[in-house]
């Protein structure tokens, strides 16, 4: 033994009570050392090497050997009962040398199979300070390549389930101080009440916490290689003491975000006041997972032809909301056919009459004069630089993902008017376009105030004023007898919206999106295989709007 400390095995259970913040232990069973440590997949060449899955027993003796040896402290020896010790032992070493964890009790479940589960229960010491930590997770054992040896399958989310291959467990003095973040009416913003809020609470007091008055405290924390990425706290030791941070959101416009993406298994809704570009709410489902609502990337369908129309108008291939436009059941794009849902067809009608029944023809007949011209390719990114900020360097105060509407050539040209093609935006992107249409400019879309910071936001020309009132117009009939119809239905005030499906290689659904206003309340939400915009998305819009 090393350190004085004590290694045992009771009912099961891998014990080990160290003093101070030093490990000890001692192999629990021969097979810790010998013929097979020397690279997690060595064997005499007189031994027979087994073949097939690994048997229950070996399953069993492959992962109490591993746990036994962990819990033990010696990462060595654990690292060469996997199937990567290169990997492992520097993740297991510093499971004690930065996490600093003085004591652990190790208790594997019944397995599964080759799956064995397991507890920790564990105590985490750092400058004078200790804590308990408890936590579960898993194991798997596989047979080695090379010799056959029943080994665990590295994974650092052995060691703790929320590790990834670039993040590491540590404690110590927290990079940021707390902060107690609130809204723009100073009502307290936490993740237990508001389970989407909890990665942006984290990026905020990871960038802001120091300016927010606080002072550090000791956590243990799953940090990451990446600078950009906020620490996730696993552990408080000690709490420090709290900045407050006053933020753009609103409790109320919050709450209803999160109750609507609740509904379904992968949504996102992002709502803004168009007037000022503050966000009001911000939610995913599910709430812990990636941050969909302001960095994903996914074709926004029909929403885009918001868009398209002010480009459409701009460009002057239409005039306005009254000029008459075609829309037949199909259309070709240089030998490409394109279609409306159900192929349906509008006769001698109105450009708003299209939009508001989102005839994806009229979106790409209409603007083949472009093709002429030579800017076919280029003239939508151009009108969603110019006036709607996209593609511009948001600095919302939290990192987001800016919308793409690259250069275009061939069939992907006529995609791009409907929203598909390379055209990537996210929830926060759509809110932002909606807002700009209802305001007639853009404001950059933020989190905090630029006073906080003094950071520089993007700018756009304003719409021209013809364009604007168009557009609402156009969204106010969509909301009202349009596509947008029945999930607006039950909301009031000055309405518009826009309803979109966006299909995606490889799944059998199209996303559903939608976007829409309400006097100076902006929002839009993306439900993954949700199916048309109004099914879907729509509802989770409608209900944000509502908590206006």
């Amino acid at each position: 033994m090393r350190s004085g400390a004590k290694v045992a095995v009771v009912g099961g259970v891998f014990l080990v009570v160290a003093g101070g913040v030093g490990y000890g232990g001692y192999n629990l069973y021969s097979g810790l050392t010998g013929g097979d440590g020397g690279g997690s997949d060595t064997k005499s060449a007189s031994a027979p090497k087994e073949t097939g899955p690994p048997s229950a027993d070996e399953v069993d003796r492959a992962a109490k050997d591993f746990l036994a040896a962990w819990a033990g402290g010696n990462a060595a020896e654990a690292a060469q009962l996997t199937n990567n010790a290169a990997d492992a032992e520097p993740l297991l070493a510093g499971y004690r040398d930065r996490a600093h964890v003085s004591a652990a009790v190790i208790t594997p479940g019944e397995a599964v199979g080759a799956t064995v589960p397991f507890t920790v229960r564990a105590t985490v010491t750092f400058e004078g300070q200790s804590k308990p930590w408890s936590y579960a997770s898993e194991l798997s054992v596989v047979r080695g390549l090379t010799t056959g040896r029943a080994l665990v399958d590295w994974a650092p989310t052995v060691v703790h389930p929320k590790l990834t291959k670039d993040t590491t467990l540590k404690t110590d003095k927290a990079s940021a101080p707390p902060i107690k973040a609130v809204d723009r009416e100073g009502r307290e913003l936490t993740k237990e009440k508001y389970p989407s809020l909890g990665a942006v609470l984290d990026s905020l007091r990871k960038k802001y916490g120091d300016d927010a008055g606080g002072t550090a405290g000791i956590e243990l924390v799953v940090a990451s290689a990446n600078e950009a990425t906020p620490d996730q706290t696993l552990l408080t030791l000690t709490k420090g003491k709290e900045g407050t941070l006053t933020t753009t959101l609103d409790v109320d416009v919050q709450a209803a975000a999160e109750k609507a993406v609740q509904k379904y298994g992968h949504a996102s809704v992002v709502a803004i006041k168009p007037s000022t570009g503050e966000i009001r709410a911000v939610a995913n489902s599910p709430a812990g997972g990636y941050n969909t609502a302001l960095q994903g990337a996914q074709a926004p369908g029909s929403t885009m032809k918001i868009v398209t129309a002010a480009m459409m108008m701009d460009n002057g291939v239409v005039k306005g909301p009254g000029a008459k436009v075609e829309c037949p059941s199909t259309v070709a794009w240089e030998g490409v056919p394109f279609q409306n849902l159900e192929r349906f067809e509008i006769k001698n009608d109105t450009f708003k009459e299209s939009f508001r029944r989102s005839c994806n023809t009229a979106f790409i007949k209409a603007v083949k004069p472009l093709t002429e011209r030579g800017n076919a390719g280029t003239a939508l990114g151009d009108t969603a630089r110019k006036y709607f900020g996209i593609g511009l360097d948001w600095q919302a105060g939290i990192a987001t993902v800016d919308g793409s509407v690259p250069e275009s050539a061939g069939a992907e040209t006529a995609a791009s008017y409907i929203g598909q093609g390379k055209i990537t935006m996210n929830a926060l992107n759509m809110a932002s376009i909606t807002a700009t249409a209802k305001n007639g400019g853009f404001h950059q879309p933020v989190i905090v105030p630029k006073s906080l910071d003094d950071r520089e936001l993007a700018t756009a020309q304003r719409l021209p004023g013809s364009i604007a009132q168009a557009l609402r117009e156009m969204m106010r009939a969509t909301a009202q007898y349009g596509t947008g119809q029945a999930a607006m239905a039950g909301v009031g005030g000055d309405k518009g919206a826009k309803t979109g499906s966006a299909e995606v290689d490889g799944q059998g659904k199209s996303n559903s999106w939608f976007t829409g206003y309400a006097d100076d309340l902006a929002a839009a939400a993306v439900v993954q295989s949700g199916g048309h915009g109004g099914d879907a998305a729509g509802p989770v819009v409608a209900q944000v709007l509502r908590a206006r």
